[in-house]
């Protein structure tokens, strides 16, 4: 078992929660260090015998602080849109600073050429993050199968599943499989060095989704396709800020020309089980 002392940034989000979650399975909570922009939100965490500390990517004088003995850092990206390489910045500088041993960073599936507009922030942080010297480790995750189970409730009060991806297939892993692959890295040997591209085991269509939703439920939620302008001016119709609504129509057009899909299976085989299938996440949606 590793020694090393392991800092998770974002740690009060759903993401770096899990993964808390993740590593306490492997290492002892005294190891662990979970970086949240308000301390005070940590208790729980704190109370499982993990340390909380301050880390706000846009105060570099938190990060210093919050680094100061950490040798493997978990760098969870922003969720700041348009802010996301600046802070990402400041806590590249500061781990080098702190002579932090390894970074492992949350990119996106195939940074380097997806056409997913978030890939615009993400590639040049993985640039940042190659010239900092830090050993490194690129979790380029793909989608959350929550992204799409986030839409259950609006598809069942409008009796329909709407989206801009088309049959673009889909190879989504829920929050929790992410998290345990970065569990993994931060804990074990031999990842530095390492680009991961991270996607489930099963793909499927938006379709296949609806159909699923439907399964479970009990009646009919057809899956109707959009072009990009409409799917956009519905979300804002629903109140979503601009930035937000412009993010996830054009991430689910870029889907429908295979931007979300994988088949290499990286993620089931690094976490060593197969990724959860979206029907149970279905399920876990609707019993809420």
């Amino acid at each position: 078992m590793s020694n090393h002392r392991i800092l998770v940034t974002a740690a009060g989000g759903q993401l770096g929660r899990l993964t808390i979650d993740a590593l306490l399975k492997r290492v002892p909570a005294s190891q662990i260090v979970a970086g949240l922009r308000d301390p005070a939100k940590g208790a729980d965490l704190a109370a499982r015998g993990v340390s909380v500390v301050a880390t706000d990517y846009s105060k570099p004088e938190t990060l210093d602080a919050a680094f100061k003995g950490i040798d493997r850092l978990l760098l969870i990206s922003s969720n700041e849109l348009g802010q996301r390489v600046a802070q990402h910045r400041n806590v590249i500088d500061a781990a080098k600073r702190a002579d932090v041993k390894l970074i492992a960073y949350t990119s996106v599936l195939r940074a380097d050429t997806s056409k997913l507009s978030v890939a615009k922030e993400h590639l040049p942080t993985e640039e940042l993050i190659r010239a900092s010297g830090i050993p490194f480790v690129l979790l380029r995750n793909g989608w959350y199968t929550e992204n799409y189970t986030a839409s259950i409730p609006a598809a069942l009060a409008h009796n329909a599943l709407v989206s801009s991806a088309g049959d673009g297939r889909i190879a989504s892993a829920t929050r929790a499989d992410y998290a345990a692959a970065a569990a993994i890295v931060l804990v074990e040997e031999g990842h530095a060095g390492k680009v991961y591209e991270l996607a489930g085991d099963q793909a499927y269509t938006l379709e296949d989704f609806a159909a699923e939703i439907s399964k479970q439920c009990g009646r009919a939620i057809p899956y109707v396709r959009l072009p990009e302008a409409d799917f956009k001016a519905i979300m804002l119709n629903a109140g979503l800020p601009e930035e937000l609504a412009e993010l996830i129509a054009t991430s689910n057009t870029a889907a429908a020309d295979g931007a979300l899909f994988d088949d290499s299976h990286t993620l089931s085989k690094l976490i060593g089980r197969t990724t959860t299938p979206f029907a149970a996440t279905i399920a876990e949606t609707l019993k809420a």
